[in-house]
């Protein structure tokens, strides 16, 4: 009975505590005995433990007896807070009926707050306002309140008061979800009609699909048909999330679960895609998800040119587990055959760079990440470009633009002056500052993308004390001064070194470049000069010094003479060396130019 469904996600700013109210419902409903229950239930990768933060969102299935002496059947979407991951939030959204907003009672509204809010209203949800940490000594909920009023425009008197860490209002919060949330719509008996919003891969059962469904029914035995490539499978299991996948049977409408189908061909299923009956088909395909724009481009290269196929196969299975992912192939003199991958952002990067060497065991390069610039040429032809090596020589070049931010940035007052020091070091125009009480302040800015990508996020929280919050938006190009800086070991330039940079950051970049490599590259037994250079024109330089053999040692007398022909011989020999010495490049090298930036 869709009647006794409840299906809602858990949205709010990153470290507002979603995971931790997660934790406490999941204990509530007795889905884990206390020996085995662990903090952070849902956040199943080591990375997510690790950092402290959700990167994939999570279902699972709450039994609950309401006070009315139903038994309903609640199932919970822990979301992501990062900016990152805000794709993952809105496919999350399009598989409810309605959100908990959470709000940190300490800290208030923040950015993400808002947009993760704006995303829910857009899909028609409906919005519970729950405050959090009501428990801690810096708790201010009247305030919190006064925020959800003024800035959510929702109605504070109707916002659960909580605590996730002490567990307190959360039968409270579950009686809420049933008496506020909307149950689903759908026919059980029409052609079925399922979206899937996530997938994993199983090495023993193949892909396990990720369903809501919307109309209709799925069981074992059935056959179905993915609408985007029309491939037809048989069901083999359905079931729903318990913490561990659960066998039922049998989804109908209105459930969120899982099925297996022994898909082992990994391309066939797409986030996104529609699931319908092969011998009944429903009318037309669900809307799907919004498309995903990677903003971020970095390359991915095997440390062994062997493991190319392995690392094919293992980017292929990532992709299933974050739909968010885009790559396509690429090469390099320096590193062989890889992958040009685009990410939503620079932590979207680290996570998945991770991911590869821990789950999938692969030991990987990543070149300097780069954002996609638009390159007028002589003769009004424009193209875009996101990777150094296929940027034109400068005497084609008519003029350049790049992506810039609108970057929504909220602060307490105190912290306002450090603030707008680091934005306008990173080239942003301010365009409005708001004050939204007497504390806290809202500044939005106009600011390069490419700005953003290295330190902006970490510098912004340890200027701020960890209270500032940053949401951005792409709000479209805008001309730049920009310049191919190229890097040179012995004379020869180094593909995968590469970088665009902006012509005014581009001697700080070059000199810090060369810097760490000279810190990173072993000496060899003739000098190695390291040059940093825009076109012919070399802008930074240093020098790894030479091995140098005593050849002077076995001299215990004689005439200077002899000495300084025994040195001009080793002069000579060191010059020719020089000439056919080939410089080895560790793999250390390559991440050490990933943080030029962390002074």
């Amino acid at each position: 009975m869709t009647g006794l469904i409840r299906n809602f996600c858990i949205i709010a700013h990153i470290d507002h505590g979603k995971s931790t109210l997660a934790d406490r419902l999941i204990q509530k409903a007795g889905l884990v005995d206390d020996r085995n229950f662990k903090n952070q239930i849902l956040d199943n990768m080591d990375i997510e433990r690790e950092r402290g933060i959700t990167i994939k969102s999570q279902a699972v299935t709450i039994p609950y007896t309401g006070q009315d002496g139903l038994d309903y059947e609640l199932n919970l979407v822990d979301t992501p807070g990062h900016v990152d991951f805000s794709y993952e939030v809105s496919r999350a959204i399009n598989s409810c009926e309605g959100a908990l907003l959470l709000v940190d009672a300490t800290q208030g509204v923040q950015a993400q707050t808002l947009s993760n809010m704006y995303l829910a209203l857009e899909h028609n949800l409906e919005i519970v306002p729950v405050i959090n940490k009501i428990d801690m000594q810096a708790a201010d909920v009247a305030n919190t309140k006064r925020q959800i009023e003024k800035d959510l425009g929702l109605d504070a008197d109707n916002a659960l008061l909580v605590s996730a860490r002490q567990g307190t209002g959360v039968d409270e919060l579950l009686e809420a979800v049933v008496q506020r949330i909307p149950p689903p719509k759908g026919d059980p008996a029409g052609p079925l009609c399922a979206l899937i919003f996530d997938c994993h891969y199983d090495p023993y059962r193949g892909v396990v699909v990720h369903l809501r469904l919307f109309e209709g029914t799925i069981k074992k035995g059935m056959k179905i048909s993915f609408m985007s490539n029309g491939s037809v499978y048989e069901v083999e299991t359905a079931g729903v999330f318990k913490l561990a996948l659960v066998e039922t049977g049998e989804l109908s409408a209105g459930n969120v679960g899982y099925i297996i189908a022994g898909i082992k061909t990994v391309s066939d299923v797409r986030v996104g895609d529609t699931v319908t009956g092969a011998d009944n088909p429903c009318a037309q395909s669900l809307p799907g998800f919004r498309e995903v724009k990677p903003v971020v481009f970095s390359s991915i290269y095997p440390v062994d040119s062997n493991d190319y196929e392995e690392l094919r196969t293992s980017l292929e299975k990532l992709k299933l587990n974050d739909a968010s992912l885009i790559y396509e192939k690429d090469s390099s003199v320096a590193l062989g055959f890889g992958f040009r991958c685009g990410f939503l952002g620079l932590l979207h990067l680290e996570v998945v760079q991770e991911r590869l060497e821990r789950e999938f065991n692969q030991s990987v390069i990543f070149t300097a990440p780069s954002v996609k610039y638009k390159v007028k040429l002589r003769g009004a032809q424009e193209i875009m470009v996101d990777n150094p090596m296929e940027y034109p020589e400068e005497g084609r070049i008519e003029g350049a633009e790049e992506p810039y931010i609108r970057a929504s940035v909220i602060t307490p007052a105190e912290f306002l002056g450090n603030i707008i020091t680091l934005c306008l070091e990173k080239r942003g125009v301010q365009t409005n500052m708001t004050y939204l009480d007497e504390k806290r302040v809202e500044m939005i800015y106009d600011m390069p993308l490419s700005e953003v990508l290295f330190d902006f996020y970490d510098r912004l929280k340890s200027t701020s004390r960890g209270y500032a919050s940053f949401d951005y938006d792409i709000s479209g190009y805008k001309p730049t001064e920009l310049a191919k800086l190229d890097i040179l070991l012995n004379g020869k330039a180094v593909d995968a070194l590469s970088q665009l940079v902006y012509k005014g950051n581009a001697y700080d970049r070059a000199r810090k470049v060369c810097e760490r490599l000279r810190d990173e590259i072993p000496r060899q037994q003739f000098k190695i000069p390291i040059q940093g250079s825009i076109g012919s024109h070399i802008i930074a330089r240093e020098t790894v010094n030479a091995l140098r053999k005593d050849v002077l040692a076995k001299c215990y007398g004689g005439d200077i003479t002899r000495k300084r022909k025994l040195l001009e011989k080793q002069k000579e020999g060191k010059k020719r060396m020089k000439m056919v010495g080939d410089v080895e490049l560790p793999q250390s090298a390559f991440l050490a130019v990933l943080k030029t930036k962390d002074d």
